[in-house]
């Protein structure tokens, strides 16, 4: 009774492999886009700006683009920290070298600076996985960070070796600088958000989409019925490291506007994407979303149950959290490794037939 597809039928082959080919799916995305474009931004404080809105849209772009390598290609990456790296300091060389650069253009080429950077570190998956493969990016994230802490031409010769955004506009309002607007910050990444995830949905539904589920399934077999390994593994790597390169530019420019590589592109973060994609659910793009907003979402939850509501030390609570997190991975992996996800699509499947039993 509450979720049905009785009545829904299609008259043609596109109608049926539409993104939501269900007519209360499609409807229900097209009022959380209006609400989210309409409504929040009337609403919108700086706490939910800084604390949720704009860390859940960056990390889900994030997860998005490591998803897209682990999640559909199978190949294991925790260089993700790196990556965005990479994204941040391209969007700062950009901005200081072409002061009259749109941002939107800005982002766009330090996507694809990522995308060849990662392209040329994705270049061992070819001889190497699994394990291997995972100590390889681990080593590009501790080169790149290293890189940049040591270069000075990337951070412009700066005594502290902290890169600052200029000020810059869109349509006339500022989306980056201490005097934006927490609405035009949050509009800018949450245009740039749908825009990731719907080139993501439509890469994985078509012909390259199978290609990556190929080689993650079984690549010996993919490579016998025709699917090539250098080209579907390498633009699992340019596509992941692009969408990476444009969360890392987005978290440089727009959400802090200042960072140092070590505190803000460290192996922490490469971990934290990792853990949002094995909750929210590998190989799938709503998983990337529900992964993101339940590790922004767990850290505010706690601290305000620990620390306002019963009063512990802050280091006690940061400590609980660590403990908890690791709880939860390890029984996501055991009990439903598939993450939210899988979880979502069995409520939908009990929608389908209550009140009746399953």
């Amino acid at each position: 009774m509450l979720y049905r597809e009785a009545g829904d039928f299609k008259t043609s082959y596109a109608a049926d492999e539409q993104t939501f080919p269900i007519r209360f799916d499609r409807h229900a995305f097209y009022a959380l886009v209006a609400v989210a474009f309409l409504v929040v931004p009337l609403v919108i404080t700086n706490y939910w700006s800084n604390a949720i809105l704009l860390p859940f849209l960056i990390w889900s772009i994030a997860a998005i683009g490591l998803n897209i390598l682990t999640g559909y290609c199978g190949q294991v990456s925790l260089g993700t920290g790196g990556f965005m790296a990479v994204g941040a300091f391209a969007a700062f060389k950009l901005m200081t070298a072409f002061p009259g650069m749109n941002i939107v253009f800005v982002v766009a080429l330090a996507g694809l600076v990522t995308a060849v950077v990662g392209m040329a570190f994705g270049l061992p998956s070819l001889r190497i996985k699994g394990f291997y493969l995972a100590v390889a990016t681990l080593a590009a994230q501790f080169f790149l960070v290293w890189l940049f802490n040591k270069a000075p031409w990337f951070f412009n010769n700066s005594a502290t070796g902290q890169i600052n955004a200029p000020v810059r506009t869109v349509f006339g309002f500022e989306v980056t600088g201490a005097n934006a607007a927490p609405s035009a910050k949050y509009l800018f990444c949450l245009a740039i958000l749908l825009v990731v995830a719907l080139v993501a949905k439509n890469l994985t539904r078509g012909r390259i989409g199978r290609s990556w589920m190929a080689i993650r399934d079984m690549d010996i077999a993919a490579e016998i019925i025709g699917v090539s390994p250098l080209r579907a593994k390498l633009s699992a790597f340019a596509v992941s490291s692009f969408f990476v390169g444009v969360a890392g530019a987005l978290y440089f420019t727009v959400y802090f506007g200042a960072v140092e590589v070590t505190d803000a592109f460290g192996i922490r973060v490469s971990f934290l994407v990792l853990f949002m994609v094995i909750i929210g659910g590998l190989g799938s793009i709503l998983g990337s979303f529900l992964g993101a907003a339940f590790m922004v979402l767990l850290p505010i939850l706690l601290k305000n149950v620990m620390v306002g509501g019963l009063g512990w030390p802050t280091d006690l609570a940061a400590h609980v959290e660590i403990l908890l997190l690791g709880f939860l991975i390890m029984a996501f992996l055991i009990v439903e490794p598939h993450g939210l996800a899988q979880l979502w699509r069995l409520a939908k499947e009990k929608l389908r037939l209550w009140p009746f039993p399953h």
